[in-house]
């Protein structure tokens, strides 16, 4: 898995939102919060509330806000917001594509790998991240000094 800018820069607006704690948000007060390009924002902001994830008022009172709690908004619904699927192969979803001979066990593995990242992603919420916390099974993944290491 390859995580875009945008990617990026999403999880990063909605943790700021979740900061926020109910507050409302200007485009360009998340956008300087987090040097993120104010019009890239906004084509992240329509994403993220076409998923159901942040709301959206216009006008002098306006701005944006989490449309759920935090807790129950994990870093795997905002990547899916703007990304699509956690894995895919060749644009697949892995479990949809077969293999044949001895590629055939790829079929698992990529498999495998969607599980893996749904492990982490989909248990760590931006309330987690709003506070400076990780579950402690993913905080135990950082602990291993090779997690750090470039492969």
């Amino acid at each position: 898995m390859r995580l875009t800018a945008k990617a990026d820069y999403a999880v990063r607006a909605a943790v700021e939102l979740a900061a926020a704690d109910g507050g409302t948000l200007k485009r360009d007060a998340l956008a300087g919060a987090q040097d993120i390009p104010a019009g890239f924002l906004e084509n992240i902001l329509l994403d993220l509330r076409q998923s159901d994830i942040v709301r959206s008022q216009r006008g002098p009172e306006g701005g944006y806000w989490l449309a759920r709690p935090a807790a129950d908004i994990t870093v795997a619904d905002i990547v899916r917001a703007v990304e699509g699927p956690l894995a895919s192969v060749r644009g697949e979803r892995p479990g949809a594509l077969t293999f044949r001979g001895t590629a055939q066990p790829l079929e698992q593995l990529w498999v495998a790998v969607r599980a893996s990242l749904r492990s982490v992603l989909e248990s760590v919420t931006l309330a987690d991240l709003a506070e400076g916390e990780l579950p402690e099974e993913v905080a135990a993944l950082t602990r291993d000094p090779d997690a750090w290491v470039a492969h």
